[in-house]
Protein backbone atom coordinates (compact mmCIF):
# COMPACT_ATOMS: atom_id res chain seq x y z
CA UNK A 1 0.00 0.00 0.00
CA UNK A 2 1.32 3.41 -0.91
CA UNK A 3 2.37 5.86 1.80
CA UNK A 4 -0.47 8.24 0.87
CA UNK A 5 -3.05 5.48 1.33
CA UNK A 6 -1.57 4.46 4.68
CA UNK A 7 -1.60 8.07 5.87
CA UNK A 8 -5.21 8.54 4.76
CA UNK A 9 -6.34 5.33 6.46
CA UNK A 10 -4.56 6.29 9.69
CA UNK A 11 -6.19 9.72 9.64
CA UNK A 12 -9.64 8.20 9.17
CA UNK A 13 -9.07 5.90 12.15
CA UNK A 14 -7.99 8.80 14.35
CA UNK A 15 -10.95 10.94 13.29
CA UNK A 16 -13.33 8.08 13.89
CA UNK A 17 -11.92 7.54 17.37
CA UNK A 18 -12.10 11.15 18.52
CA UNK A 19 -15.44 11.94 16.93
CA UNK A 20 -17.38 8.70 17.33
CA UNK A 21 -18.23 9.00 13.63
CA UNK A 22 -20.20 12.17 14.26
CA UNK A 23 -22.05 11.08 17.41
CA UNK A 24 -20.34 13.62 19.70
CA UNK A 25 -19.15 16.78 17.95
CA UNK A 26 -18.08 18.31 21.27
CA UNK A 27 -15.07 15.97 21.29
CA UNK A 28 -13.58 17.69 18.19
CA UNK A 29 -11.39 20.04 20.16
CA UNK A 30 -7.83 21.27 19.68
CA UNK A 31 -6.66 18.84 22.37
CA UNK A 32 -8.07 15.94 20.41
CA UNK A 33 -5.77 16.77 17.49
CA UNK A 34 -2.73 17.71 19.58
CA UNK A 35 -1.01 14.46 18.70
CA UNK A 36 -1.21 15.10 14.95
CA UNK A 37 2.03 16.90 14.18
CA UNK A 38 2.83 18.09 10.67
CA UNK A 39 6.39 17.66 9.51
CA UNK A 40 8.24 18.53 6.33
CA UNK A 41 8.68 15.70 3.83
CA UNK A 42 10.54 17.74 1.26
CA UNK A 43 11.18 19.59 -0.81
CA UNK A 44 11.08 16.75 -3.27
CA UNK A 45 10.95 19.18 -6.20
CA UNK A 46 12.86 22.44 -6.51
CA UNK A 47 12.00 25.17 -8.97
CA UNK A 48 13.07 28.69 -9.82
CA UNK A 49 16.36 30.22 -10.84
CA UNK A 50 19.52 30.93 -8.86
CA UNK A 51 20.48 34.49 -9.75
CA UNK A 52 23.73 34.81 -7.80
CA UNK A 53 26.04 32.89 -5.48
CA UNK A 54 28.52 34.50 -3.08
CA UNK A 55 31.07 33.18 -0.59
CA UNK A 56 32.14 35.22 2.41
CA UNK A 57 35.74 36.26 1.58
CA UNK A 58 36.60 36.15 5.29
CA UNK A 59 34.91 32.82 6.08
CA UNK A 60 34.79 30.22 3.31
CA UNK A 61 32.15 28.19 5.18
CA UNK A 62 29.53 30.93 4.74
CA UNK A 63 27.60 30.86 1.47
CA UNK A 64 24.84 33.10 0.15
CA UNK A 65 22.41 32.19 -2.62
CA UNK A 66 20.27 34.87 -4.24
CA UNK A 67 17.26 33.47 -6.08
CA UNK A 68 15.18 34.88 -8.89
CA UNK A 69 11.92 34.13 -7.15
CA UNK A 70 12.69 33.01 -3.61
CA UNK A 71 14.64 35.60 -1.66
CA UNK A 72 18.11 35.30 -0.14
CA UNK A 73 19.51 32.22 1.62
CA UNK A 74 22.52 31.83 3.93
CA UNK A 75 24.50 28.74 4.88
CA UNK A 76 27.09 28.65 7.63
CA UNK A 77 28.27 25.11 6.90
CA UNK A 78 29.21 25.13 3.22
CA UNK A 79 25.71 24.44 1.97
CA UNK A 80 24.62 21.56 4.21
CA UNK A 81 21.79 23.60 5.72
CA UNK A 82 20.24 26.90 4.71
CA UNK A 83 18.23 29.71 6.31
CA UNK A 84 16.13 32.33 4.54
CA UNK A 85 17.35 35.81 5.52
CA UNK A 86 15.21 38.18 3.42
CA UNK A 87 11.69 37.22 4.50
CA UNK A 88 10.94 40.74 5.74
CA UNK A 89 12.38 42.46 2.66
CA UNK A 90 10.21 44.32 0.21
CA UNK A 91 10.83 41.90 -2.66
CA UNK A 92 11.50 38.20 -3.13
CA UNK A 93 12.72 38.53 -6.72
CA UNK A 94 16.46 39.09 -6.55
CA UNK A 95 19.41 39.87 -8.79
CA UNK A 96 22.74 39.93 -7.08
CA UNK A 97 24.73 40.32 -3.85
CA UNK A 98 27.86 42.13 -2.71
CA UNK A 99 29.78 41.21 0.44
CA UNK A 100 32.03 43.93 1.84
CA UNK A 101 35.50 42.30 1.89
CA UNK A 102 36.49 44.56 4.78
CA UNK A 103 33.43 43.73 6.90
CA UNK A 104 31.48 40.53 6.23
CA UNK A 105 28.50 41.85 8.18
CA UNK A 106 27.84 44.39 5.44
CA UNK A 107 25.77 42.90 2.61
CA UNK A 108 24.25 44.57 -0.44
CA UNK A 109 21.40 43.01 -2.42
CA UNK A 110 19.92 44.17 -5.70
CA UNK A 111 16.31 43.18 -6.34
CA UNK A 112 14.65 42.40 -9.64
CA UNK A 113 16.32 39.62 -11.58
CA UNK A 114 18.52 40.53 -14.52
CA UNK A 115 16.86 38.09 -16.89
CA UNK A 116 13.74 39.01 -18.81
CA UNK A 117 11.48 36.04 -19.56
CA UNK A 118 7.72 36.46 -19.66
CA UNK A 119 7.69 35.19 -16.09
CA UNK A 120 10.16 37.86 -14.91
CA UNK A 121 9.06 39.62 -11.73
CA UNK A 122 10.31 43.03 -10.71
CA UNK A 123 12.12 44.28 -7.63
CA UNK A 124 12.02 47.49 -5.65
CA UNK A 125 15.58 48.73 -5.42
CA UNK A 126 18.80 48.08 -3.53
CA UNK A 127 18.94 46.83 0.07
CA UNK A 128 21.76 46.84 2.61
CA UNK A 129 22.37 44.89 5.82
CA UNK A 130 24.85 45.76 8.57
CA UNK A 131 24.38 42.54 10.55
CA UNK A 132 24.97 39.73 8.03
CA UNK A 133 21.36 39.65 6.87
CA UNK A 134 19.48 39.73 10.19
CA UNK A 135 17.94 43.09 9.26
CA UNK A 136 17.75 45.01 5.99
CA UNK A 137 17.17 48.58 4.89
CA UNK A 138 16.33 49.78 1.41
CA UNK A 139 18.91 52.33 0.32
CA UNK A 140 17.67 53.53 -3.05
CA UNK A 141 16.78 53.02 -6.73
CA UNK A 142 13.22 52.08 -5.85
CA UNK A 143 11.97 52.31 -9.46
CA UNK A 144 14.79 50.36 -11.08
CA UNK A 145 12.66 47.17 -11.11
CA UNK A 146 15.57 45.15 -12.58
CA UNK A 147 19.21 45.41 -11.49
CA UNK A 148 21.91 44.15 -13.85
CA UNK A 149 24.78 43.88 -11.37
CA UNK A 150 26.71 45.78 -8.68
CA UNK A 151 30.39 46.54 -8.08
CA UNK A 152 32.26 47.83 -5.02
CA UNK A 153 35.38 49.99 -5.14
CA UNK A 154 38.16 47.86 -3.57
CA UNK A 155 39.71 50.98 -2.02
CA UNK A 156 36.57 52.29 -0.34
CA UNK A 157 33.57 50.14 0.64
CA UNK A 158 31.34 53.20 0.75
CA UNK A 159 31.68 53.51 -3.04
CA UNK A 160 29.31 51.18 -4.89
CA UNK A 161 28.21 51.18 -8.53
CA UNK A 162 24.89 49.74 -9.67
CA UNK A 163 23.91 48.90 -13.24
CA UNK A 164 20.13 49.38 -13.38
CA UNK A 165 18.30 47.86 -16.33
CA UNK A 166 15.06 49.67 -15.52
CA UNK A 167 11.49 48.46 -16.02
CA UNK A 168 10.93 45.72 -18.59
CA UNK A 169 7.29 46.25 -19.54
CA UNK A 170 7.26 50.05 -19.46
CA UNK A 171 9.52 53.05 -20.07
CA UNK A 172 11.20 55.25 -17.49
CA UNK A 173 12.28 54.33 -13.98
CA UNK A 174 15.83 54.29 -12.61
CA UNK A 175 18.05 53.34 -15.56
CA UNK A 176 21.78 53.51 -16.17
CA UNK A 177 24.86 53.32 -13.96
CA UNK A 178 24.40 54.82 -10.50
CA UNK A 179 27.09 55.54 -7.93
CA UNK A 180 27.03 56.11 -4.19
CA UNK A 181 30.01 57.44 -2.27
CA UNK A 182 28.36 57.38 1.16
CA UNK A 183 27.25 53.77 1.53
CA UNK A 184 23.86 54.19 -0.13
CA UNK A 185 22.61 57.37 1.51
CA UNK A 186 22.69 59.23 -1.81
CA UNK A 187 23.01 58.17 -5.44
CA UNK A 188 24.10 59.88 -8.63
CA UNK A 189 23.38 58.69 -12.15
CA UNK A 190 26.81 58.45 -13.78
CA UNK A 191 26.18 56.96 -17.22
CA UNK A 192 23.65 58.90 -19.27
CA UNK A 193 24.84 58.49 -22.92
CA UNK A 194 22.63 55.96 -24.67
CA UNK A 195 20.20 55.71 -21.74
CA UNK A 196 16.69 56.05 -23.15
CA UNK A 197 13.14 55.12 -22.16
CA UNK A 198 13.86 51.53 -23.23
CA UNK A 199 17.61 51.31 -22.50
CA UNK A 200 19.33 50.72 -19.19
CA UNK A 201 22.70 49.52 -17.97
CA UNK A 202 23.24 45.77 -18.07
CA UNK A 203 26.60 45.54 -16.28
CA UNK A 204 29.29 47.71 -14.70
CA UNK A 205 32.80 46.48 -13.91
CA UNK A 206 35.76 48.02 -12.08
CA UNK A 207 39.27 47.49 -13.42
CA UNK A 208 41.07 45.77 -10.50
CA UNK A 209 44.39 47.21 -11.66
CA UNK A 210 43.01 50.77 -11.68
CA UNK A 211 39.68 51.23 -9.87
CA UNK A 212 39.15 54.63 -11.52
CA UNK A 213 38.65 52.76 -14.80
CA UNK A 214 35.13 51.43 -15.36
CA UNK A 215 33.46 49.47 -18.13
CA UNK A 216 29.71 49.42 -18.60
CA UNK A 217 27.32 47.90 -21.10
CA UNK A 218 23.90 49.25 -21.99
CA UNK A 219 20.99 47.17 -23.17
CA UNK A 220 18.00 48.27 -25.20
CA UNK A 221 15.07 45.97 -24.48
CA UNK A 222 11.32 45.97 -23.99
CA UNK A 223 8.81 43.22 -23.45
CA UNK A 224 5.19 43.19 -24.45
CA UNK A 225 2.54 40.50 -24.53
CA UNK A 226 3.96 37.84 -26.83
CA UNK A 227 6.90 40.03 -27.81
CA UNK A 228 10.47 40.70 -26.67
CA UNK A 229 12.71 43.37 -28.16
CA UNK A 230 16.14 42.21 -27.05
CA UNK A 231 18.49 44.68 -28.71
CA UNK A 232 18.88 47.85 -30.68
CA UNK A 233 21.18 50.76 -31.57
CA UNK A 234 21.53 51.82 -27.93
CA UNK A 235 23.07 48.52 -26.82
CA UNK A 236 26.73 49.45 -26.45
CA UNK A 237 29.93 49.35 -24.35
CA UNK A 238 31.30 52.41 -22.56
CA UNK A 239 34.54 53.13 -20.73
CA UNK A 240 35.34 55.68 -18.04
CA UNK A 241 38.81 56.58 -16.75
CA UNK A 242 37.67 58.91 -13.99
CA UNK A 243 35.33 56.91 -11.78
CA UNK A 244 32.30 57.43 -13.96
CA UNK A 245 32.46 61.20 -14.30
CA UNK A 246 32.65 60.89 -18.09
CA UNK A 247 32.33 58.04 -20.56
CA UNK A 248 33.58 57.09 -24.02
CA UNK A 249 31.62 54.76 -26.27
CA UNK A 250 33.82 51.95 -27.56
CA UNK A 251 33.43 50.99 -31.22
CA UNK A 252 36.76 49.55 -32.44
CA UNK A 253 36.40 45.87 -33.23
CA UNK A 254 32.75 45.76 -32.19
CA UNK A 255 29.82 44.81 -34.46
CA UNK A 256 28.64 47.63 -36.69
CA UNK A 257 24.96 46.79 -36.47
CA UNK A 258 22.53 46.62 -33.56
CA UNK A 259 23.68 44.62 -30.55
CA UNK A 260 21.75 42.87 -27.82
CA UNK A 261 22.60 42.08 -24.23
CA UNK A 262 26.32 42.39 -23.48
CA UNK A 263 28.00 40.56 -20.61
CA UNK A 264 31.57 41.40 -19.62
CA UNK A 265 34.46 40.17 -17.53
CA UNK A 266 37.92 41.54 -16.68
CA UNK A 267 41.03 39.40 -16.35
CA UNK A 268 42.67 40.72 -13.14
CA UNK A 269 46.04 39.13 -13.92
CA UNK A 270 46.55 40.66 -17.35
CA UNK A 271 48.63 43.83 -17.65
CA UNK A 272 47.15 45.91 -19.13
CA UNK A 273 43.73 44.63 -18.10
CA UNK A 274 42.00 42.42 -20.64
CA UNK A 275 38.24 42.84 -20.97
CA UNK A 276 36.05 40.25 -22.64
CA UNK A 277 32.51 40.82 -23.80
CA UNK A 278 29.82 38.39 -24.94
CA UNK A 279 26.94 39.92 -26.83
CA UNK A 280 23.73 38.25 -27.90
CA UNK A 281 21.33 39.51 -30.55
CA UNK A 282 20.09 36.33 -32.14
CA UNK A 283 23.66 34.99 -32.03
CA UNK A 284 26.51 35.03 -29.50
CA UNK A 285 29.83 36.68 -30.18
CA UNK A 286 32.81 36.82 -27.81
CA UNK A 287 34.86 39.98 -28.09
CA UNK A 288 38.18 40.94 -26.55
CA UNK A 289 38.86 44.55 -25.60
CA UNK A 290 42.51 45.33 -24.94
Amino acid sequence: MKRAHVLLASLIVVLATVSGFGQDQSRLTADAFAGLRLRSLGPTLTTGRVADFAVDPNNSSVYYVVTAAGGVWRSENRGNTWASIFDTGGSFNMCCMLIDPKDSNVLWVGTGENSNPRSAMFGDGVYKSLDAGKTWKRVGLETSEHIGNMAMDPRNSQVVYVAAQGPLWSPGGDRGVFKTTDGGQTWKQMLTPGITADTGANEVHIDPNNPDVLYASTWERRRGVGQMIGGGPDSAIYKSINGGQSWTKLTKGLPKGDMGRIAMGIDPKAKHSRVRADQCAGRHRVLSIG
